[in-house]
């Protein structure tokens, strides 16, 4: 096989984030070559700031792939993005396919249209972030016409001063395992796994096991569904289950 002639897609991802890279590599397999660029470090920033700040270079950042060819990309931070309403983050990603030359969608983008394919109109969030920035991610959704029935919130574990430390990078497959259990769901709703940088595909692979019936959707997952249908070529290797799961759901 060729690898050069697949699809490319290209990501977009926080400096930090440990799980973009290994979960789009798990799912789209050898089906797609994925490739990199990072936003930049913002040392001495606080967490808002930090968001805000890629937002503005985002195109910049996008730019550093170069003459480089890619077919498509995903802006893999959920977080920056549910600083805009959901008509602002979708104006921003049409500019930045504009500019590109090529498909580029952000994670929560990718995630309406998976709620558009799947029939999805409720939602159970499961979310790794601040209160604050739960709240604001529950806003955008609930802005795009889509209803939340609960927060599941999975802090990262306790804090110094003994309340909970928020760390999307250091929650575990068992904190996510044993919040969502405790919390059940209505029967009606999908579970959202919002942001990109916590490892949800070992979790997932257990909830769908225990729950057939159940949408789950990730941030990486939707964006990597998002990618698989619009890149074409990208047919070598056998389809991730998580992936096949949801293309037997959609309509």
């Amino acid at each position: 096989m060729d690898l050069l002639s697949l699809p490319r897609l290209g990501l977009v991802v926080p400096p930090e984030n440990p799980t973009a890279e290994p979960e789009f590599g798990a799912l789209l397999g050898g089906r797609v070559n994925v490739y990199t660029a990072r936003f930049p470090t913002t040392p001495g920033l606080g967490l808002r700031d930090m968001l805000e700040s890629y937002n503005r270079v985002l195109p910049d950042t996008l730019g550093r792939f170069g003459g480089m060819r890619l077919d498509a990309a995903v802006v893999a931070c959920s977080a920056s993005h549910y600083l805009l309403d959901p008509d602002g983050d979708r104006a921003f990603c049409a500019e930045l396919s504009e500019r590109a030359g090529y498909p580029v969608t952000s994670s929560t983008q990718a995630i309406l249209a998976a709620c558009a394919a799947l029939g999805v109109r409720r939602l159970t969030l499961v979310s790794p972030y601040q209160p604050w920035l739960t709240d604001t991610s529950r806003a955008f959704w609930e802005r795009a016409g889509l209803t939340v029935d609960g927060i599941v919130s999975v802090p990262a574990g306790p804090a110094p001063d003994g309340g909970p430390h928020y760390d999307p990078y250091r929650v575990t497959t068992a904190s996510i395992l044993d919040r969502t259990a405790a919390a059940g769901h209505p029967d009606d709703t999908a579970v959202l796994f919002t942001g990109t940088g916590m490892g949800t595909l070992a979790a997932l692979d257990e909830l769908a096991r225990r729950e057939p019936g159940r949408v789950l959707l990730t941030s990486n997952l939707a964006s990597a569904w998002w990618a698989r249908r619009t890149l074409a070529g990208g047919d070598a290797g056998p389809e991730h289950p998580l992936l096949g799961r949801l293309e037997k759901a959609a309509v």
